[in-house]
Protein backbone atom coordinates (compact mmCIF):
# COMPACT_ATOMS: atom_id res chain seq x y z
CA UNK A 1 0.00 0.00 0.00
CA UNK A 2 1.52 3.48 -1.02
CA UNK A 3 2.27 5.55 1.65
CA UNK A 4 0.44 9.42 1.36
CA UNK A 5 1.69 12.09 -0.62
CA UNK A 6 3.74 14.37 1.33
CA UNK A 7 2.04 18.07 1.50
CA UNK A 8 3.74 20.21 -1.20
CA UNK A 9 6.41 22.91 0.41
CA UNK A 10 4.50 25.63 2.39
CA UNK A 11 5.59 29.27 1.17
CA UNK A 12 8.18 30.90 3.39
CA UNK A 13 5.98 32.27 6.40
CA UNK A 14 6.16 33.14 9.78
CA UNK A 15 3.86 32.37 12.80
CA UNK A 16 3.08 35.62 14.80
CA UNK A 17 2.45 34.48 18.50
CA UNK A 18 3.53 37.85 20.00
CA UNK A 19 1.88 41.55 20.53
CA UNK A 20 5.40 43.29 19.23
CA UNK A 21 5.11 40.74 16.27
CA UNK A 22 1.55 41.78 15.30
CA UNK A 23 2.48 45.84 16.09
CA UNK A 24 5.71 45.55 13.22
CA UNK A 25 3.29 43.58 10.92
CA UNK A 26 0.48 46.45 10.80
CA UNK A 27 2.78 48.93 10.68
CA UNK A 28 4.51 47.22 7.07
CA UNK A 29 1.27 46.94 6.19
CA UNK A 30 0.08 50.28 6.64
CA UNK A 31 2.58 51.72 4.60
CA UNK A 32 2.18 49.08 1.78
CA UNK A 33 -0.02 50.05 -1.65
CA UNK A 34 -1.47 46.42 -1.10
CA UNK A 35 -1.72 43.40 0.86
CA UNK A 36 -3.94 39.80 0.98
CA UNK A 37 -5.61 38.67 3.61
CA UNK A 38 -7.59 35.38 4.62
CA UNK A 39 -9.01 34.00 7.69
CA UNK A 40 -10.09 30.51 9.23
CA UNK A 41 -12.88 29.95 11.57
CA UNK A 42 -15.50 28.05 13.24
CA UNK A 43 -19.18 28.90 13.36
CA UNK A 44 -20.90 25.42 13.40
CA UNK A 45 -22.59 25.62 17.41
CA UNK A 46 -21.66 29.65 17.84
CA UNK A 47 -23.75 32.31 17.27
CA UNK A 48 -20.64 34.63 16.26
CA UNK A 49 -17.58 33.41 13.89
CA UNK A 50 -14.68 32.23 16.23
CA UNK A 51 -11.58 33.37 14.44
CA UNK A 52 -8.76 31.26 14.34
CA UNK A 53 -5.78 31.77 12.37
CA UNK A 54 -5.69 35.51 9.74
CA UNK A 55 -3.66 35.07 6.72
CA UNK A 56 -1.70 37.72 4.91
CA UNK A 57 0.85 38.23 2.50
CA UNK A 58 2.74 41.62 2.23
CA UNK A 59 5.84 42.31 0.41
CA UNK A 60 6.21 38.84 -0.68
CA UNK A 61 6.46 37.51 2.99
CA UNK A 62 3.25 35.75 4.39
CA UNK A 63 2.08 35.75 7.91
CA UNK A 64 0.09 33.50 10.00
CA UNK A 65 -1.40 35.39 12.78
CA UNK A 66 -2.74 33.72 15.75
CA UNK A 67 -5.42 35.13 17.10
CA UNK A 68 -5.52 32.73 19.95
CA UNK A 69 -2.14 33.95 21.55
CA UNK A 70 -2.72 37.56 20.85
CA UNK A 71 -5.29 40.70 20.64
CA UNK A 72 -6.43 40.85 16.93
CA UNK A 73 -8.05 44.46 17.57
CA UNK A 74 -4.00 45.93 17.48
CA UNK A 75 -4.66 44.91 13.45
CA UNK A 76 -7.80 48.03 13.22
CA UNK A 77 -5.49 50.48 11.96
CA UNK A 78 -4.33 49.16 9.05
CA UNK A 79 -7.85 47.83 8.38
CA UNK A 80 -8.59 52.24 8.74
CA UNK A 81 -5.69 52.49 6.52
CA UNK A 82 -5.20 52.88 2.83
CA UNK A 83 -3.82 49.57 2.10
CA UNK A 84 -6.03 47.94 -0.13
CA UNK A 85 -7.16 44.86 1.08
CA UNK A 86 -7.29 41.71 -1.54
CA UNK A 87 -9.21 38.63 -0.55
CA UNK A 88 -11.47 36.21 -2.26
CA UNK A 89 -14.95 35.66 -1.82
CA UNK A 90 -15.16 38.36 0.86
CA UNK A 91 -18.48 38.50 2.64
CA UNK A 92 -17.81 35.78 5.66
CA UNK A 93 -14.09 37.40 6.04
CA UNK A 94 -15.35 41.09 6.72
CA UNK A 95 -18.05 39.70 9.02
CA UNK A 96 -15.05 38.04 10.64
CA UNK A 97 -12.85 40.52 10.79
CA UNK A 98 -15.13 42.88 11.92
CA UNK A 99 -16.19 41.14 14.90
CA UNK A 100 -12.58 40.34 15.83
CA UNK A 101 -11.16 43.32 14.91
CA UNK A 102 -14.17 46.15 15.41
CA UNK A 103 -13.79 47.28 12.19
CA UNK A 104 -13.23 45.63 8.51
CA UNK A 105 -10.88 46.91 6.20
CA UNK A 106 -12.14 50.12 4.65
CA UNK A 107 -10.43 49.37 0.66
CA UNK A 108 -11.20 45.85 -0.99
CA UNK A 109 -10.72 44.32 -3.64
CA UNK A 110 -12.32 40.93 -3.92
CA UNK A 111 -11.58 38.50 -7.07
CA UNK A 112 -14.40 36.15 -6.80
CA UNK A 113 -16.58 39.30 -7.51
CA UNK A 114 -13.81 40.61 -9.51
CA UNK A 115 -13.99 37.28 -11.57
CA UNK A 116 -17.67 37.60 -12.28
CA UNK A 117 -16.98 40.38 -14.83
CA UNK A 118 -14.82 38.25 -16.62
CA UNK A 119 -16.95 35.49 -17.24
CA UNK A 120 -16.51 33.51 -14.04
CA UNK A 121 -19.33 32.42 -12.06
CA UNK A 122 -18.53 32.39 -8.27
CA UNK A 123 -15.70 30.48 -9.08
CA UNK A 124 -13.68 28.98 -6.38
CA UNK A 125 -10.25 30.30 -4.98
CA UNK A 126 -8.26 27.02 -6.53
CA UNK A 127 -10.18 26.90 -10.26
CA UNK A 128 -9.65 30.71 -10.39
CA UNK A 129 -6.03 30.33 -9.76
CA UNK A 130 -5.48 27.08 -11.67
CA UNK A 131 -7.52 28.93 -14.82
CA UNK A 132 -5.52 32.37 -14.30
CA UNK A 133 -2.44 31.87 -13.23
CA UNK A 134 -1.58 28.30 -13.93
CA UNK A 135 -1.39 27.54 -10.24
CA UNK A 136 -2.39 24.44 -8.34
CA UNK A 137 -3.28 24.84 -5.02
CA UNK A 138 -2.89 22.49 -1.99
CA UNK A 139 -6.39 20.68 -1.29
CA UNK A 140 -8.23 21.73 1.64
CA UNK A 141 -9.07 19.25 4.24
CA UNK A 142 -12.66 20.61 5.20
CA UNK A 143 -12.95 18.88 8.41
CA UNK A 144 -9.38 19.91 10.38
CA UNK A 145 -10.09 22.30 13.40
CA UNK A 146 -8.35 25.23 12.90
CA UNK A 147 -8.95 26.36 16.65
CA UNK A 148 -6.74 23.49 18.10
CA UNK A 149 -2.77 23.90 18.68
CA UNK A 150 -0.17 23.84 17.63
CA UNK A 151 -1.26 23.93 14.03
CA UNK A 152 -0.17 21.38 11.68
CA UNK A 153 2.09 21.48 9.03
CA UNK A 154 -0.39 20.40 6.25
CA UNK A 155 -2.97 23.16 7.88
CA UNK A 156 0.26 25.88 7.45
CA UNK A 157 0.91 24.82 3.78
CA UNK A 158 -2.77 24.85 3.28
CA UNK A 159 -3.07 28.70 5.21
CA UNK A 160 0.04 29.78 3.85
CA UNK A 161 -1.30 29.15 -0.02
CA UNK A 162 -4.27 30.78 0.43
CA UNK A 163 -2.75 34.44 0.23
CA UNK A 164 0.42 33.09 -1.92
CA UNK A 165 -1.38 34.44 -4.99
CA UNK A 166 -3.62 36.79 -4.49
CA UNK A 167 -1.70 39.89 -5.30
CA UNK A 168 -0.47 38.88 -8.54
CA UNK A 169 -4.09 37.39 -9.38
CA UNK A 170 -5.67 40.63 -8.40
CA UNK A 171 -2.61 42.20 -10.99
CA UNK A 172 -4.08 39.85 -13.75
CA UNK A 173 -7.66 41.02 -12.93
CA UNK A 174 -7.12 44.71 -12.75
CA UNK A 175 -5.42 44.46 -16.31
CA UNK A 176 -8.28 42.52 -18.16
CA UNK A 177 -10.49 44.66 -16.30
CA UNK A 178 -8.91 48.37 -17.49
CA UNK A 179 -9.03 46.50 -20.83
CA UNK A 180 -12.59 45.46 -20.81
CA UNK A 181 -13.59 48.87 -19.45
CA UNK A 182 -14.74 47.43 -16.26
CA UNK A 183 -12.93 48.46 -13.70
CA UNK A 184 -15.64 51.31 -12.25
CA UNK A 185 -17.88 48.19 -12.49
CA UNK A 186 -16.31 46.16 -10.02
CA UNK A 187 -15.72 49.44 -7.83
CA UNK A 188 -19.36 49.75 -7.47
CA UNK A 189 -20.08 46.26 -6.92
CA UNK A 190 -17.33 45.33 -4.38
CA UNK A 191 -18.70 49.06 -2.37
CA UNK A 192 -22.58 47.12 -2.54
CA UNK A 193 -20.72 44.58 -1.09
CA UNK A 194 -18.81 46.31 1.85
CA UNK A 195 -21.78 48.49 2.24
CA UNK A 196 -23.80 45.26 3.18
CA UNK A 197 -25.11 45.02 6.74
CA UNK A 198 -23.00 42.70 9.11
CA UNK A 199 -22.72 41.31 12.53
CA UNK A 200 -25.97 40.30 14.71
CA UNK A 201 -29.25 39.70 13.13
CA UNK A 202 -32.46 41.86 13.93
CA UNK A 203 -34.54 39.73 16.51
CA UNK A 204 -37.58 41.14 15.19
CA UNK A 205 -36.70 39.63 11.94
CA UNK A 206 -35.82 36.30 12.83
CA UNK A 207 -38.95 34.63 12.59
CA UNK A 208 -38.60 35.17 8.99
CA UNK A 209 -35.75 32.65 8.31
CA UNK A 210 -37.95 29.47 9.74
CA UNK A 211 -39.77 27.77 7.46
CA UNK A 212 -42.61 26.12 9.57
CA UNK A 213 -43.77 29.61 10.26
CA UNK A 214 -45.11 30.93 7.13
CA UNK A 215 -47.85 28.12 7.50
CA UNK A 216 -49.21 29.51 10.55
CA UNK A 217 -51.73 32.07 11.14
CA UNK A 218 -53.49 34.82 13.70
CA UNK A 219 -52.22 34.35 17.27
CA UNK A 220 -50.27 31.05 16.62
CA UNK A 221 -47.96 33.28 13.88
CA UNK A 222 -47.84 36.09 16.60
CA UNK A 223 -46.78 34.05 19.38
CA UNK A 224 -44.21 32.51 16.53
CA UNK A 225 -42.81 35.56 15.88
CA UNK A 226 -42.10 36.64 19.46
CA UNK A 227 -40.75 33.49 20.41
CA UNK A 228 -38.09 33.79 17.54
CA UNK A 229 -37.03 37.19 18.21
CA UNK A 230 -36.52 35.74 22.00
CA UNK A 231 -34.62 32.79 20.65
CA UNK A 232 -32.42 35.19 19.05
CA UNK A 233 -31.75 37.80 21.67
CA UNK A 234 -30.77 34.20 23.75
CA UNK A 235 -28.50 32.94 21.14
CA UNK A 236 -26.44 36.00 20.53
CA UNK A 237 -26.14 36.15 24.82
CA UNK A 238 -24.98 32.76 25.07
CA UNK A 239 -23.16 32.98 21.67
CA UNK A 240 -25.15 29.81 20.58
CA UNK A 241 -26.16 29.40 16.82
CA UNK A 242 -29.92 29.70 17.52
CA UNK A 243 -31.24 26.16 16.88
CA UNK A 244 -29.34 24.75 20.05
CA UNK A 245 -31.17 27.48 21.78
CA UNK A 246 -34.21 25.92 20.93
CA UNK A 247 -35.16 24.00 17.44
CA UNK A 248 -36.94 25.36 14.65
CA UNK A 249 -39.91 22.38 15.44
CA UNK A 250 -40.00 23.03 19.19
CA UNK A 251 -40.54 26.80 18.82
CA UNK A 252 -43.62 25.84 16.27
CA UNK A 253 -44.67 23.14 18.71
CA UNK A 254 -44.36 25.97 21.40
CA UNK A 255 -46.50 28.73 19.32
CA UNK A 256 -49.46 26.58 18.65
CA UNK A 257 -49.72 24.89 22.33
CA UNK A 258 -48.54 28.17 23.96
CA UNK A 259 -47.83 26.33 27.29
CA UNK A 260 -47.83 27.79 30.83
CA UNK A 261 -46.13 25.70 33.00
CA UNK A 262 -43.38 23.41 33.01
CA UNK A 263 -45.93 20.07 32.72
CA UNK A 264 -46.96 20.99 29.67
CA UNK A 265 -43.56 21.06 27.69
CA UNK A 266 -43.58 17.09 28.18
CA UNK A 267 -45.63 16.55 25.41
CA UNK A 268 -44.13 19.38 22.68
CA UNK A 269 -42.04 17.96 20.05
CA UNK A 270 -38.94 18.82 20.14
CA UNK A 271 -38.51 20.42 23.23
CA UNK A 272 -36.06 20.12 25.81
CA UNK A 273 -37.65 20.21 28.90
CA UNK A 274 -34.20 20.53 31.06
CA UNK A 275 -32.48 22.92 28.73
CA UNK A 276 -35.48 25.28 29.05
CA UNK A 277 -36.12 24.44 32.75
CA UNK A 278 -33.95 27.71 33.97
CA UNK A 279 -36.03 30.03 31.67
CA UNK A 280 -38.99 28.77 31.83
CA UNK A 281 -40.95 31.72 33.53
CA UNK A 282 -39.60 34.37 30.76
CA UNK A 283 -40.59 32.03 28.23
CA UNK A 284 -44.21 31.29 29.15
CA UNK A 285 -44.29 35.06 29.63
CA UNK A 286 -43.40 35.58 26.47
CA UNK A 287 -45.74 33.62 25.06
CA UNK A 288 -48.46 35.07 27.09
CA UNK A 289 -47.19 38.49 26.20
CA UNK A 290 -47.53 37.37 22.42
CA UNK A 291 -50.89 35.51 22.62
CA UNK A 292 -52.92 38.92 21.40
CA UNK A 293 -50.60 40.36 19.02
CA UNK A 294 -51.39 41.23 15.65
CA UNK A 295 -49.20 38.74 13.45
CA UNK A 296 -46.52 41.35 11.75
CA UNK A 297 -46.51 40.68 7.87
CA UNK A 298 -43.68 39.41 5.44
CA UNK A 299 -42.05 43.07 3.92
CA UNK A 300 -42.93 40.86 0.59
CA UNK A 301 -46.45 41.11 0.85
CA UNK A 302 -46.52 44.98 1.25
CA UNK A 303 -44.48 45.84 -1.20
CA UNK A 304 -46.48 46.81 -4.73
CA UNK A 305 -47.18 44.09 -6.89
CA UNK A 306 -45.58 43.92 -10.43
CA UNK A 307 -48.45 45.49 -12.47
CA UNK A 308 -50.27 43.13 -15.04
CA UNK A 309 -49.20 44.34 -18.08
CA UNK A 310 -45.86 44.27 -16.75
CA UNK A 311 -45.75 40.31 -16.02
CA UNK A 312 -45.58 38.84 -19.53
CA UNK A 313 -42.43 41.04 -19.82
CA UNK A 314 -40.63 39.03 -17.12
CA UNK A 315 -39.55 36.12 -19.06
CA UNK A 316 -38.13 38.52 -22.18
CA UNK A 317 -36.03 40.75 -20.55
CA UNK A 318 -34.74 37.56 -18.56
CA UNK A 319 -33.56 35.85 -21.01
CA UNK A 320 -32.53 39.02 -22.92
CA UNK A 321 -30.50 39.43 -19.46
CA UNK A 322 -29.01 35.78 -19.96
CA UNK A 323 -28.07 36.65 -23.46
CA UNK A 324 -26.24 40.25 -22.63
CA UNK A 325 -24.35 37.97 -19.78
CA UNK A 326 -23.48 35.37 -22.17
CA UNK A 327 -22.06 38.01 -24.78
CA UNK A 328 -20.40 40.32 -22.44
CA UNK A 329 -19.35 37.29 -20.21
CA UNK A 330 -20.20 38.69 -16.86
CA UNK A 331 -22.32 36.65 -14.49
CA UNK A 332 -25.85 37.31 -14.77
CA UNK A 333 -26.38 37.34 -11.28
CA UNK A 334 -24.31 40.06 -10.95
CA UNK A 335 -26.06 41.81 -13.88
CA UNK A 336 -29.42 41.85 -12.47
CA UNK A 337 -31.48 38.88 -10.77
CA UNK A 338 -35.69 38.14 -11.62
CA UNK A 339 -35.73 40.02 -8.38
CA UNK A 340 -34.07 42.89 -9.85
CA UNK A 341 -35.75 43.10 -13.09
CA UNK A 342 -39.15 42.77 -10.93
CA UNK A 343 -38.25 45.58 -8.98
CA UNK A 344 -37.00 48.01 -11.81
CA UNK A 345 -40.56 46.97 -13.70
CA UNK A 346 -42.37 48.00 -10.66
CA UNK A 347 -40.64 51.04 -10.09
CA UNK A 348 -39.39 50.57 -7.00
CA UNK A 349 -37.41 53.10 -6.01
CA UNK A 350 -34.58 51.07 -4.38
CA UNK A 351 -34.26 48.95 -7.55
CA UNK A 352 -30.60 48.33 -8.68
CA UNK A 353 -31.15 48.59 -11.91
CA UNK A 354 -31.69 52.45 -11.78
CA UNK A 355 -28.22 53.51 -10.82
CA UNK A 356 -24.55 53.18 -11.59
CA UNK A 357 -23.70 50.74 -14.45
CA UNK A 358 -26.73 48.31 -14.08
CA UNK A 359 -28.76 51.47 -15.04
CA UNK A 360 -26.13 52.31 -18.02
CA UNK A 361 -26.14 48.50 -19.18
CA UNK A 362 -29.60 47.19 -18.48
CA UNK A 363 -31.88 49.49 -16.64
CA UNK A 364 -31.80 52.08 -19.90
CA UNK A 365 -32.38 50.13 -22.26
CA UNK A 366 -35.46 48.51 -20.35
CA UNK A 367 -36.94 51.86 -19.41
CA UNK A 368 -37.31 52.31 -22.62
CA UNK A 369 -38.58 49.32 -23.88
CA UNK A 370 -41.33 49.33 -21.26
CA UNK A 371 -42.58 53.05 -22.50
CA UNK A 372 -42.44 52.05 -25.63
CA UNK A 373 -39.97 53.97 -27.27
CA UNK A 374 -38.03 50.65 -28.62
CA UNK A 375 -39.38 46.79 -29.18
CA UNK A 376 -37.37 43.77 -28.41
CA UNK A 377 -37.22 41.42 -31.62
CA UNK A 378 -35.85 38.47 -32.27
CA UNK A 379 -33.17 37.82 -34.94
CA UNK A 380 -31.97 34.95 -36.27
CA UNK A 381 -27.87 35.43 -35.81
CA UNK A 382 -27.53 37.60 -32.88
CA UNK A 383 -30.63 36.51 -30.74
CA UNK A 384 -32.92 39.03 -28.61
CA UNK A 385 -31.78 42.74 -29.78
CA UNK A 386 -33.87 45.88 -28.85
CA UNK A 387 -34.22 48.29 -31.74
CA UNK A 388 -36.04 51.43 -32.67
CA UNK A 389 -39.86 50.45 -33.08
CA UNK A 390 -41.22 51.43 -37.11
CA UNK A 391 -44.67 52.90 -35.11
CA UNK A 392 -46.77 50.98 -37.34
CA UNK A 393 -48.98 47.65 -36.68
CA UNK A 394 -48.27 44.35 -38.20
CA UNK A 395 -51.46 45.15 -39.99
CA UNK A 396 -50.16 48.26 -41.44
CA UNK A 397 -46.77 46.67 -42.04
CA UNK A 398 -49.41 44.15 -44.47
CA UNK A 399 -47.82 40.97 -42.19
CA UNK A 400 -49.86 38.81 -40.15
CA UNK A 401 -50.26 39.89 -36.40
Amino acid sequence: MASPAAPPPAPPHDLITTASALDALVEEVCSADAYAIDTEFHRERTYFPQLALIQIEVNDVIHLVDPLAIDPTAMRPMFESDALAILHAARQDLEVLEHATGAPPRRVFDTQLAAGFLGYSSPSLSSLLEGELGVRAPKADRLTDWLRRPLTDRQLVYAAADVANLRALHAKQTAELEQRGRIGWVAEATAEMVAEPRGPRDPSEAWRRIKEVRHLRGADLAVAQELAAWRERRAQDLDLTPRYVLADLALVGLAVARPTQLDDLKDIRGVDQRSLRHVADDLFATIAGAAGNKPRRDAGSVVSELPAAMRPAVPLVTAWVAQLSRELSIDPAIIATRSDLEAFLRDDPDARLGTGWRAELVGIPLRRLVSGEVAMAFDGQRGLVIEERSGRSAEERGTPP
